[in-house]
């Protein structure tokens, strides 16, 4: 492993990072295996643009312990699992230093816009690079997995499909870009619906799900198909497909989130009504389709000409605090210090 280790003026070993929130249209939901974050099926999402995390890493040569703002607060929480995040990356570095880490994002947090998916990936990025260790795409994708399933999507731009991986150890549980966000550059409208951490998290709901849902596998065994049905239609560039196994895979997801024991109800009245007023605007011939996630916050996801009629419709449902605007955008990439406050 190459690894370039240098101190900036002030002892410390610095680096900042930037990664967007990437959200599934093929969905993720279960593990094969918790402790490594090995997914029960593969999926494939598309990585955003305008919502972001960005997050500064200073290892502390001396220091005990690491020191953890997130959006300006502690959380003991997210702290312990930056702490288990961080010591991937100091084993592989052979040092036992603490870090002062301080991460922000732009959007809300926890509430079903996949902030952990983000602020993982900026994590891993930007540790890596203050550690000297210079890792490819896919090693850190790994890593990222470790510390939060999703993130491993996050390392890269555009459409990416992570593969669930058959081996013990996780090593191809990894995963790979399949297409450029320039080379099909669709929009989402984001509905928030609520500013609120969810009530069960997804790891939790993950493992409910698997233990007491009866239709855990079927949700298992079909997914293959499903995964290839949505990488073609991205390859061909074909919305139509795509939306129509987009949306499938969302409510596949959710019917077998609430078959659990006790069920999980993610959505809330807003998050259905904007469910019905994107169907209604596809059979008026506009191209749009939604997903949502583990979370209330409904995402459209449409061709560029169709965006602002879109957001308009959104709007106008009850429930709907904002409506965010966000293209396709990059993977991790390194970034100014400075950015992470500005």
């Amino acid at each position: 492993m190459n690894r370039e280790l240098r101190a900036d003026a002030s002892g410390e070993f610095h680096a900042a990072s930037q990664a967007q929130p990437n959200i599934a249209l093929v969905k993720y939901w279960g593990k094969r295996d918790a402790a490594l974050n090995l997914p029960a099926v593969g999926s494939i999402s598309i990585t955003l643009d305008s919502l972001w995390t960005r997050t500064d890493v200073r290892f502390v040569p001396g220091q005990k312990g690491d020191r953890v703002s997130l959006n300006g607060r502690s959380d003991e929480a997210e702290s312990r699992r930056i702490t288990a995040c961080l010591d991937l990356l100091r084993q592989r570095a052979a040092v036992d230093w603490g870090a002062d880490v301080a991460s922000r994002n732009n959007f809300p947090t926890a509430a079903g816009l996949a902030s952990s998916a983000s602020g993982f990936a900026a994590l891993v990025h930007a540790g890596a690079r203050a550690l000297g260790l210079q890792l490819s795409d896919a090693e850190q994708s790994v890593l990222a997995r470790r510390c939060s399933g999703s993130a491993a999507r996050s390392i890269f731009g555009g459409y990416v499909e992570w593969a669930h991986g058959r081996l013990a150890d996780g090593t191809d549980s990894v995963a790979q870009p399949l297409l450029a966000a320039e080379s099909w550059p669709l929009r989402v409208a984001v509905a928030i619906t609520s500013k609120a951490a969810k009530q069960v998290g997804s790891s939790e709901g993950m493992r409910r799900t698997a233990q007491t849902s009866p239709y855990q596998s079927a949700w298992v065994d079909t997914q293959e198909a499903d995964l290839t049905t949505a990488r073609n239609a991205i390859l061909a560039r074909d919305f139509e497909a795509l939306a129509l196994i987009s949306e499938y895979s969302c409510l596949k997801m959710h019917a077998l989130a609430m078959a659990a024991q006790p069920g999980l109800l993610y959505w809330n009245g807003a998050t259905m009504e904007c469910m019905h007023r994107v169907r209604a605007l596809r059979q008026q011939g506009l191209p749009v389709f939604f997903t949502v996630d583990a979370g209330p916050q409904l995402k459209a996801v449409c061709e560029p000409s169709a965006i602002e009629e879109v957001k308009a419709a959104l709007r106008d449902v009850p429930g709907v605090l904002d409506v965010l605007d966000t293209g396709l955008g990059a993977g991790a990439r390194a970034i100014s210090p400075d950015a992470v406050e500005a």
